[in-house]
């Protein structure tokens, strides 16, 4: 098993990176997350890496941080999710987000990721609800008003965004003190971007 890998980034795109280590260059899938932690090509990099092996193949799967691992690793140990959904799942919510779900079962916010189905969300949230502990984040999130989020949702869903992609954006986007416009607003220059 490869624990990590470390080495200089020579490419990366969407999904991917390869990173060279001793004159080897290494194809390692990453969530969102982990690329945008990547900020240069030529950089130094460490990647905490599963590797998948399969009939058809064996794939590396890198990581930012070790509990972005721990949580992939809980993901796929739910049985439906394997290791692209989970990658999925980490792509579209943030890591605090996704505690917070589990925490809290809400289903609402899994079903955001494309190709991730109720049932599977639910089993997700059965399987890991004992699995995942309450990180220090959540205290914060406690206090985000949930029907300033549906509002907002709904306004963005009026301006043409999608349902599951509105909703993810305006909880990503809420905090404390947020009103429905402040939300919106956040999301709309987010989205200028």
């Amino acid at each position: 098993m490869i624990n990590y890998i470390e080495g200089r980034v020579v490419y990366k795109q969407d999904g991917c990176v390869v990173i060279e280590n001793n004159q080897i260059g290494y194809e390692i899938y990453i969530s969102n997350s982990t690329q945008n932690s990547l900020m240069y090509q030529n950089e130094m990099a460490r990647l905490y890496t599963y590797m998948s092996v399969r009939e058809d193949g064996i794939t590396l799967y890198g990581f930012a941080t070790r509990e972005e691992k721990d949580m992939f690793l809980k993901l796929i140990s739910v049985s439906g999710i394997g290791p692209k959904m989970a990658m999925g799942i980490l792509s579209n919510i943030s890591l605090v987000d996704l505690t917070s779900a589990i925490f809290k079962q809400d289903i609402k916010m899994l079903c955001t990721v494309k190709g991730l189905g109720k049932k599977t969300a639910e089993r997700l949230l059965v399987e890991l609800k004992d699995k995942v502990s309450t990180p220090k984040a959540l205290e914060t999130q406690d206090n985000i008003n949930m029907s300033y989020v549906d509002e907002a949702t709904d306004a963005l869903v009026s301006l043409g965004v999608g349902k599951n992609e509105a909703y993810r954006l305006a909880r990503e986007n809420a905090s404390q003190c947020a009103t429905v416009e402040e939300i919106i607003t956040k999301v709309l220059r987010g989205m200028g971007n």
